[in-house]
């Protein structure tokens, strides 16, 4: 039975950054929006894609707070015929 070296048995390290990060805030919060209007559309069509699928809130930028704000808004858009279902 073969003898592995001693110093193929240690751990790697990732490479990469390992700091901490500086906290954003999201665009409805920068703003001090307490209430997202379903009739801005502009910054609803933000959110969305070209398909009509709502970002998630990783990709958007978007704190929870907000996100929930956010997909209440385009769900009444989209009621009100003001945003599409699906494209």
């Amino acid at each position: 039975m073969a003898r592995r070296n001693i110093s193929q048995n240690k751990k790697r390290r990732k490479t990469g950054f390992t700091g901490t990060r500086e906290q954003t805030q999201c665009r409805f919060c920068r703003r001090g929006v307490d209430y997202v209007d379903y009739k801005d559309i502009e910054t609803l069509a933000k959110l969305l894609t070209n398909r009509g699928k709502i970002y998630s809130r990783k990709r958007s930028g978007n704190c929870a707070g907000c996100q929930r704000k956010a997909k209440l808004a385009i769900k009444r858009a989209r009621f009100m015929a003001l945003l599409p279902f699906t494209t």
